[in-house]
Order: structure tokens, then sequence, then C-alpha cells
């Protein structure tokens, strides 16, 4: 549990707060809190930090509605700073994009992939199911072909593993894991369930599990 009063704020009142979507482990942006934004965060479960430009405080999503939802705060080994992880709504940055962070200082910097983003788009195909798109037909079609799919993209992955063959099964599991993407919008459900429920079976005895496998 996170001891308020270990932390180390400077001397201007302040102490950073790197924000950390939960989903895909992205950093998002830094932010400066001071101890009134920080007791605003934990009472409202959102992120709120202080503006330095403009010297106020500032509830993140208060006036675009990409409001940051608080997952955990987590000090650093000195106390002064924080990991802030949060499930977003919308864009982290005022410029729109996903990040604040985008101007690459070394190296070259890859559009980064992750099966939450994949979702997320997923989720738009569904809303509003553009036409042409091999998603939106799947979602007109219902969960009865959406579910037909899944079990041939399953074979598919059968058949290339048994033979071994590394590149199809390689194809063939991204072209599942489209399809069970495709599924979870469908019912409704995240990848924060799918990541909290594979978390509790950490606690599952092995002997357990093989019992209930035979």
């Amino acid at each position: 549990m996170l001891e308020l009063e270990k932390l180390k704020f400077d001397e201007k009142g302040l102490i950073p707060a790197i924000v950390v979507d939960d989903l895909s482990g992205k950093v998002l942006t830094l932010a400066y809190m001071n101890r009134e934004s920080l007791q605003i965060s934990l009472e409202k479960g959102l992120t709120c930090f202080w503006s330095r430009s403009r010297q106020e405080l500032w509830l993140k999503g208060e006036t675009s509605g990409n409001y940051q939802h608080i997952v955990s705060i987590t000090a650093d080994c000195d106390y002064d700073a924080l990991e802030v992880r949060v499930n977003k709504q919308g864009p982290a940055c005022h410029l729109g994009t996903d990040s604040c962070f985008v101007n690459p200082v070394m190296g070259e910097k890859e559009e980064p992939f992750s099966l939450e983003g994949l979702y997320q788009l997923l989720e738009g195909r569904k809303k509003d199911l553009p036409e042409g798109s091999y998603t939106t037909y799947l979602f007109q079609k219902g969960l009865d072909k959406i579910l037909k799919k899944v079990g041939e993209e399953s074979t598919e992955v059968i058949i290339a593993g048994k033979a071994e063959d590394k590149a199809e099964t390689i194809y063939e599991i991204a072209d599942l894991a489209y399809h069970v993407l495709v599924l979870m919008v469908q019912m409704g459900i995240t990848p924060q369930d799918i990541r909290k429920e594979l978390a509790a079976r950490h606690v599952i005895d092995h002997k357990v599990k093989q019992e209930k496998m035979t």
C-alpha cells in the first residue's frame, strides 16, 4: 500500500507522475501532481494533475471527455516519482495522439501494435459498420457466423501446427486471434476480463488443474 507520508515532493510541492496504459503497458504521458491533486485522484479514481503552465488543478478529461481511470499508483524506490496505471478513455495527449511520446530522439520509432489497440479498432467497426469491411460483414452476420469462423481458424492452426510449419502456424494463429477478438467485442468481453481470469488461475494448485483436465 502506498504510504503517502513518505512521498517526497520537490521545492514547488510537486512530484512527477508517469502515466501508463494498464492494458498495453505503454507510457502515455509525464505529468505532475501536488498533494491536493493526488488526494483528488485517490478520491475520484481519476487522474488529476497540477498544470505548471496554468498554475491550476487539472482533472484529465474534464473538458475533453478523455478520462483516465486509475488502476494503481506506485511510488519508486526513492518515493520521489509515481507510476500511475490507468484505463483510458480516448487519447492521452492534447494533440489527439494515443501517447504524448511520439518524437524519436534516438533510433527509429516503430508504430506499436497491441491486441488492445486492435480490440478498440474492432469496437469502432461494430459501432460504425463501415461498408466493404470484412469485420462489418462478421458483425452483421452475427454470433453464429463469428463462432463458425473461430472454429474454422482453430482447425487451421491445428493443421499448420501438426505439419510443424512455423510460418504458416504464425499466420493461422494471427487469423484465429483476430476472430477471437471479434467474438469478444460481439459478446462484450474485454481484454481486461481475460487478464483477470488468467491472473486468477495462478492461485490454482497444479494438481487440481490436472485433475480438472482429466
